[in-house]
This record gives structure tokens, C-alpha cells and sequence, in this order.
């Protein structure tokens, strides 16, 4: 009672045969193996984009940044008058 035997299994999978038939369950299976190509050529590029960013930082691409701090809005103009 409880133990699944290869019988099981058997009934078990010609039931599922006879569900979804030959064509639809290669179908399902092709399917399944695109997307999986599919994210595997998406992490391979999104790696090669993170080598090519690595590299292009490496080499120096000849840019300064400004580290001085931005000023907020209205700065500029903060210079009090006191009319008199």
C-alpha cells in the first residue's frame, strides 16, 4: 500500500498517451526545448555584454568624471536681497 511498482507507472503513462496522443506531447516536449535554448542564449549574452562593458572599462574609454557634487535647483539664485 503505498509503493508505486513499475505497473503503476506503466498505466500511469499510457493514460497520458491517450490524453494528449503522440504529436502533442512531442509538440510540448519541442516546445519545452526552445524556450530552454532560448534562456540559455539570453544568459550567454547577457554575459558576453557584462565581458564587453568589463573590457571596455579596462581600456579606458578616455572620459573624465566629474566627481564635484551636483547643486539642486534654485542654487544659483539663493543670493538674499533685503529690501530696506
Amino acid at each position: 500500500m503505498g509503493g508505486a511498482s513499475i505497473w503503476h507507472w506503466v498505466v500511469v503513462g499510457v493514460v497520458v498517451m491517450l490524453l494528449f496522443g503522440r504529436g502533442k506531447l512531442s509538440e510540448l516536449m519541442g516546445d519545452a526545448a526552445k524556450g530552454i535554448k532560448a534562456f540559455k542564449k539570453g544568459m550567454s549574452d547577457d554575459d558576453a555584454q557584462a565581458t564587453a562593458d568589463a573590457s571596455a572599462a579596462a581600456a579606458g574609454s578616455g572620459k573624465t568624471i566629474d566627481h564635484t557634487p551636483a547643486q539642486p535647483a534654485g542654487a544659483a539664485q539663493s543670493t538674499t536681497s533685503k529690501a530696506g
